[in-house]
């Protein structure tokens, strides 16, 4: 997510005698069966999340990456990137030049996994329900701009916008518009346990053990018809406690292939000397890294403590001694390589600089040391966070502006405390919903928004965000995007820290790797084949 994180509810009974004999317990090393995949994303039970493969309630990463395996959309982000394309649908459009009705049109003969109908009646009814339900941790603001949703017969569908959105063509290729089966969905009920219904390129089955999903298995959906190709037959996802454990799996053959996630060490080994028969394959990444505050407590209320923190705080030398080549420095919400993009808290700020922040307290009449605690997810975001965060509290500390410590907390306890306002300072990522600056800005920006932050900028809100939208030719919300990206240093309601790389390590043999995850952080399990390379 960050987007994003899960936790599943549990029940052991859910995992069918057929599991078994979808070679889960084969070695990686045999010449056929299951494709092996190992993540170390965790899905576990958790009173916050008890459907976390619903899509009316799931908004990060891990539950993402399962339900693109197996529910559709109407479009989908093409294989190289760039703007969405049909996949459930045959065409889709604008019907209007103020970009505010978009038609789609449904494939012919389209059908669940199981065999039902899928028609339009189904995809007002799944979007209608993400609406309806409007889960605290859910997608439902990724269709804000929604107004209604209308059928024309059994194959058409129509969006009718609360005001222009050009970037909804991206938003209907996310799984907060993922189609389910109207016959097995409660309309105003989120569905517990890991069952999904859908129609995407596989079905899967879970395979759980007390309140943890170790393992899920993706079989090709023999009803499928989409624009996607798979090249395989069957896929096993399987999670690991951590990148050790899970690289040793790769190493000894186990697993074929590393999708989520290396930890900087074994980026640097494996690039360096990696083991016989595994490669490193490094892919474009827009995932990045900031402190949120909660503009609201009082230790960060005042914003020229914000500010005193955006000077004071050295991302080369946080990079340098924690995530090395797997992350570069990051100085605005937009990430380097997404349109838009200007570098606004560099400009601002400059360099680190103790002298210049110590200023901004000064002028401010704020009194030093500045006591924070800075509070980040143990078990989230792989195995450099900790030592992020003890580096962050070392520099900040070694000021002598800030008195700082630092509290880890598993995520099924501190998402539920950061969205309340708990924390003052806290740390979370960013893997984006689509490449478009919009969902850089909006998410943190707008009313309702992925950090439940109190802080508000009208001209941000009313103006500026709606200005952006109505540009069918992305590069004509530029002046817009920049100017949000100056506000958001001005007043750093987030400090951002670093965009991170993509890198996927795989057994030899193994086809398709360099597609397996785009851009966004979306795995792609259909792109995986076996074969040797050319």
């Amino acid at each position: 997510m960050n987007r994003k994180t899960l936790v599943l509810t549990a029940a052991a009974g859910l995992l069918t005698p057929a599991l078994t004999a979808c070679g889960s317990t084969s070695g990686a090393g045999a010449g056929s069966g299951a494709i092996v995949v190992g993540t170390t994303d965790r899905f576990e039970a958790s009173a916050s999340a008890p459907a976390p493969f619903d899509p009316a309630h799931a908004y990060d990463a891990g539950a993402w990456n399962v339900l693109r395996q197996t529910v559709q959309t109407l479009m989908h982000t093409p294989r190289g990137g760039g703007q969405p394309v049909p996949e459930a649908a045959s065409k889709c459009h604008f019907t209007d030049k103020a970009n505010q009705t978009y038609r789609c049109t449904l494939r012919p003969g389209m059908k669940f996994a199981n065999g039902d109908p899928l028609t339009a009646e189904d995809v007002k009814f799944s979007i209608d329900r993400v609406l309806a339900i409007k889960d605290e941790n859910g997608p439902s603001s990724l269709l804000s701009t929604l107004d209604r949703v209308e059928t024309k017969g059994e194959d058409t569908v129509v969006f009718r916008l609360k005001t222009p959105d050009a970037t909804f063509p991206h938003k209907l290729s996310t799984p907060a518009a993922g189609i389910v089966n109207q016959k097995t969905y409660d309309a105003r009920r989120l569905r517990d346990g890991f069952q999904i219904d859908g129609s995407g390129p596989y079905t899967m089955k879970a395979e759980v053990k007390g309140d943890k999903l170790v393992r899920a298995v993706f079989t090709r959906n023999p009803n499928y018809q989409g624009d996607l190709k798979p090249q395989n037959d069957k896929v096993e996802l399987r999670t690991f406690e951590d990148s050790d454990s899970m690289g040793t799996a790769l190493t000894d053959g186990k697993i074929h292939v590393v999708s989520r996630t290396l930890s900087p060490a074994q980026i640097k080994e494996l690039s360096t000397n990696p083991p016989k028969g595994v490669r490193l394959v490094p892919l474009p990444g827009l995932e990045i890294r900031y402190i949120g505050f909660n503009t609201d407590a009082p230790a960060v209320k005042d914003k020229a403590v914000r500010q005193a923190l955006a000077t004071a705080v050295d991302r080369g030398r946080l990079i340098n001694k924690v995530y090395g080549k797997s992350a570069q420095p990051l100085y605005s919400l937009v990430p380097a390589g997404v349109p838009g993009h200007v570098n606004s808290f560099f400009n601002k700020y400059g360099e680190a600089d103790t002298q210049t922040a110590a200023n901004l307290l000064r002028t401010a009449g704020i009194k030093t040391p500045v006591k924070l605690t800075l509070n980040y997810t143990t078990d989230h975001y792989g195995d450099g966070t900790a030592a992020e965060f003890e580096e962050l509290k070392a520099q900040l500390n070694a000021t002598k502006l800030f008195d700082v410590t630092v509290q880890g907390k598993e995520w099924a306890d501190f998402r539920p405390a950061q969205k309340q306002g708990d924390y003052a300072a806290y740390g979370l990522g960013w893997f984006p919903d689509y490449t478009d600056a919009d969902n850089f800005l909006a998410p943190f920006l707008e009313q309702d928004n992925f950090l439940g932050t109190p802080y508000a900028n009208s001209t941000v809100r009313t103006k500026l965000i709606p200005e952006s939208r109505r540009a069918a030719d992305r590069t004509l919300a530029a002046p817009a995007v920049e100017e949000m990206q100056n506000i958001v240093a001005e007043d750093v309601p987030v400090l951002p820290l670093w965009q991170g790389k993509q890198y996927v390590a795989a057994r030899d043999g193994i086809t398709g790797v360099e597609w397996s995850v785009n851009s966004i952080s979306d795995l792609q399990l259909w792109e995986l084949g076996r074969g040797m390379r050319g």
